[in-house]
């Protein structure tokens, strides 16, 4: 909140796009209507804006006795049902010489536009007046550039000594960083990993995607981030299951554990091609098997506790990952449209090889069944949940 001497500064300064003085007490659309303008924050000062009540058009105080009541009606605005999104707030009483002021300290929202009664305020220099079509749209751009997807946001409770350290140093960032460059950066190891988006500097912790990279017990932080595996004797879920296996750790010990276990002779069977040639037939190709599974690492929800589920029948394999299409892709443009959930995650699998960021991994699946003889992969999208089903080879 404001000191006294920064208070009396605002008071003394002309009325600005962070400052709006009155004497009313009384005028509740007056405030939410200055309070929905602060959050919206159209200028971009990203500092928070004040409404100062009690203060006259000389910037004096009016001499108002600021009681209980008024602290908790300004407060109260917070929870105001006309005020979506909900603006964060501070409410405080400040004594000065010639009265009392009631300072309500507003903080932009990272969720524009904030409305009231169903429209958008904005201040333009001294001035509140509602907003235009393209103003409200400029606003909405906004909103867009604020939000992180999960994988970007703030692991909070995760900290720095939670990590493997040498697994970004030694293994991740040469990969992702020019030599030379590693040789010239003088940054610690928390702006080095925000510069690649795995460490939040303002919240002091590293993201998601650094805590299912290089955290030291992934799953205490993101509680589904592991693939399950079973072998069922048989075509259904109701036949006991002959293998079972979780994959689970850091992403990088994941991703390498599974291709080598997807790298084991699979109903491998050798065939004639001549009288002294032969060559092996498999009932799945590998490669189908692998990019439908890293697919579902790279795009799945990781807000769900859920795991990736790859289940293995006599007559199928079925990849189930939680959460269904994300953004632009959808049944009817899917694969070729590709949008990402998991931006940093899978700039980071791209980054370790696993996979390329141009939407190709279910279309090289797809030409890998084909040329082995198998049926396309089928897809079905669910809200919850996509799941991909590979047939065996007839």
């Amino acid at each position: 909140m404001l000191t006294t001497a920064q208070l009396q500064a605002l008071m003394a300064d002309t009325e600005s796009d962070r400052v709006e003085r009155t004497i009313s007490t009384k005028n509740t659309d007056k405030f939410a209507e200055a309070i929905c303008a602060f959050a919206n924050d159209f200028p971009n000062h990203r500092q928070p804006g004040y409404l100062l009540v009690g203060v006259n058009d000389e910037g004096r105080a009016g001499g108002l006795t600021v009681t209980d009541a008024l602290l908790r009606d300004l407060a109260n605005l917070r929870s105001n049902v006309n005020l979506e999104p909900i603006p964060a707030l501070t409410v405080q009483k400040k004594q000065l010489p010639d009265g009392e002021v009631a300072v309500v300290e507003v903080i932009p929202s990272n969720l524009p536009p904030v409305r009231y009664k169903g429209r958008v305020w904005i201040r333009v220099g001294p001035s509140r007046r509602a907003a235009n079509q393209q103003e409200e749209r400029i606003l909405t751009e906004k909103r867009t550039a604020f939000q992180k997807t999960f994988d970007g946001r703030p692991c909070e409770g995760c900290a720095l000594d939670d990590l493997v350290l040498d697994l970004f140093l030694v293994t991740y960032l040469p990969a992702a960083v020019a030599r030379e460059v590693i040789e010239e950066n003088k940054r610690d190891i928390r702006q080095q990993m925000a510069s690649l988006r795995f460490f939040d500097l303002g919240a002091d912790c590293p993201t998601h995607a650094g805590a299912l990279l290089f955290a030291k017990e992934p799953l205490r932080w993101v509680p589904g981030a592991y693939i399950q595996f079973v072998r069922w004797g048989g075509t259904t879920m109701a036949d006991n299951p002959l293998n079972t296996k979780q994959f689970s750790g850091d992403l990088l010990t994941v991703l390498r554990e599974m291709q080598a276990f997807l790298s084991l002779p699979a109903a491998a069977a050798p065939v004639a091609e001549s009288a002294l040639r032969e060559r092996t037939e498999t009932d799945y190709p590998t490669v189908a098997i692998r990019e439908l599974l890293w697919n579902a690492v790279m795009h799945r929800s990781y807000e769900s506790n859920a795991p990736v589920r790859f289940y293995w029948y006599d007559d199928r394999i079925e990849i189930q990952n939680p959460g269904g299409l994300y953004g632009m892709a959808s049944p009817e443009n899917f694969p070729k449209q590709t949008d990402y959930r998991n931006p940093v995650v899978s700039e980071a699998m791209a980054t370790l090889g696993f996979v390329n960021m141009f939407g190709r991994g279910v279309i090289r699946a797809q030409d890998a069944l084909r040329r082995n003889g198998n049926p396309p992969a089928e897809f079905t999208f669910e809200t919850s949940h996509v799941l991909a089903t590979i047939r065996r080879k007839p």
